[in-house]
C-alpha cells in the first residue's frame, strides 16, 4: 500500500504541475492579467528631444508593449543629428523622424530631387528609396504636416474669410492691413517666406515684419494672438500645440510652396527583417495622427504641462488602440 500511495502522489504531482504551467501560459495564472508573457525584443526606442517627438515615441513604445515587444525607452534622444547618429550606429532600433529630412539633410549628396518636396506621396516614396541605402526602413507617414507656415487669430481669419496662402496674399495685394511676427531666417530663407512669396504673388514691405531673433513658434503666435504692437499673422509650424490653445489657424498651402514634413517611425533595417509586423502594428496608428490631432496632442504637454506619456496613452486608449 505504501508503494502504490507513493506512486499515486507523484501522478498528482505531476499533474499539478502540468496544471500550473497551462495556467500561467493561458494567462490564468496569478499576475498574468497585469503581466502578459513577452516573447518579443528587446526592441529600444529613441526620438527627437522636442514635444512631438517625445509623444511619437511615447505612441510607439506604449503600442509595441501591447503587441508583446519588451522595449527600452530612450526617448528624447537629442536633436536631429543625434538621433539619427544614434539610429545608424545601432543605439537605438526605431524612432519617428520626417520625411523632407531624408531628402534635404540625410540623403542630400546622393541626389535627392527637391522637386518632390512639393507632394507628400513623392516625398515619402523618395525618402523611402534614398534610405534603403542606408539601412533604414520607413514605415508609413502620418498625414500631418510639420512644416513652415503662417498662422492668423482665428477671429481675424473668419471675418475676413481668409483660409489659405492664396486668400492671404489677395488680401494683402488688395492692401489689407497686415503685421506678421517670425524669426530673421523665415523672412530671409528662399525656403520660407520667400518662397511663400513667389509661389502666391505678393510681396511683404518692411513695415509688415517683425523679425525676432528667435525661432521660438510660441513667442510669435503669442504675439499674433495678443495683436501685441498690431500683430496679427505669425510664423508657425504646422503642429504647433500652442495653435488651438491660442485660437488660431493655420492657412492651408494649396501650390505645396513648403516643403512637406510628415512624421514617421524609421527603422533599422536588421530589426524590420527579424520583426516585418512592425508595419502592420505601427501603420495604422500613425495614420490617425492627422494635423488637428497631433496640434491638440502637443497643446496637451506644451500648454496643458501634461507629460507624454500619459498624452499618448490617453488618445491611444481614445482610439481603442489600448485598454
Amino acid at each position: 500500500m505504501r508503494k502504490n500511495w507513493k506512486g499515486a502522489a507523484a501522478v498528482f504531482a505531476a499533474v499539478a504541475l502540468v496544471m500550473a504551467l497551462v495556467a500561467c501560459k493561458s494567462g490564468t495564472g496569478t499576475g498574468s492579467a497585469t503581466t502578459p508573457a513577452t516573447t518579443k525584443g528587446t526592441i529600444v526606442v529613441g526620438s527627437k528631444i522636442d514635444t512631438e517627438g517625445s509623444i511619437l515615441g511615447q505612441v510607439i513604445i506604449q503600442v509595441l508593449e501591447k503587441n508583446g515587444f519588451t522595449v527600452t525607452d530612450k526617448t528624447r534622444t537629442g536633436a536631429t543629428d543625434v538621433v539619427r547618429k544614434a539610429l545608424l550606429s545601432g543605439q537605438i532600433d526605431i524612432y519617428p523622424e520626417y520625411t523632407a529630412n531624408a531628402v534635404l539633410v540625410f540623403n542630400k549628396e546622393a541626389g535627392g530631387d527637391p522637386s518632390v518636396l512639393s507632394s507628400a506621396d513623392k516625398t515619402y516614396k523618395a525618402a523611402k528609396a534614398l534610405d534603403a541605402a542606408n539601412g533604414v526602413v520607413w514605415l508609413a507617414a502620418a498625414p500631418a504636416n510639420n512644416t513652415w507656415a503662417v498662422s492668423l487669430p482665428k477671429a481675424f481669419a473668419d471675418a475676413n474669410n481668409i483660409k489659405t496662402m492664396a486668400d492671404w496674399a489677395a488680401y494683402i495685394n488688395k492692401g489689407g492691413t497686415v503685421k506678421i511676427v517670425g524669426s530673421q531666417e523665415f523672412f530671409t530663407s528662399p525656403a520660407a517666406m520667400p518662397a511663400f512669396e513667389r509661389a502666391y504673388g505678393f510681396k511683404l514691405a518692411s513695415g509688415q515684419t517683425v523679425a525676432l531673433a528667435t525661432g521660438d513658434t510660441a513667442v510669435t503666435e503669442k504675439a499674433a494672438s495678443q495683436g501685441t504692437d498690431g500683430a496679427n499673422a505669425a510664423m508657425a509650424y504646422g503642429t504647433d500645440g500652442t495653435i488651438s490653445a491660442l485660437k488660431l489657424v493655420v492657412l492651408e498651402d494649396p501650390k505645396a510652396a513648403q516643403p512637406v514634413y510628415q512624421p514617421a517611425p524609421t527603422v533599422r533595417k536588421a530589426i524590420f527583417d527579424k520583426y516585418p509586423e512592425l508595419a502592420t502594428i505601427l501603420d495604422p496608428v500613425f495614420a490617425k495622427l492627422d494635423l488637428k490631432t497631433l496640434q491638440t496632442l502637443n497643446g496637451d504637454v506644451a500648454v496643458g504641462g501634461k507629460d507624454a506619456k500619459t498624452v499618448a496613452g490617453d488618445w491611444l486608449k481614445a482610439q481603442g488602440l489600448l485598454k
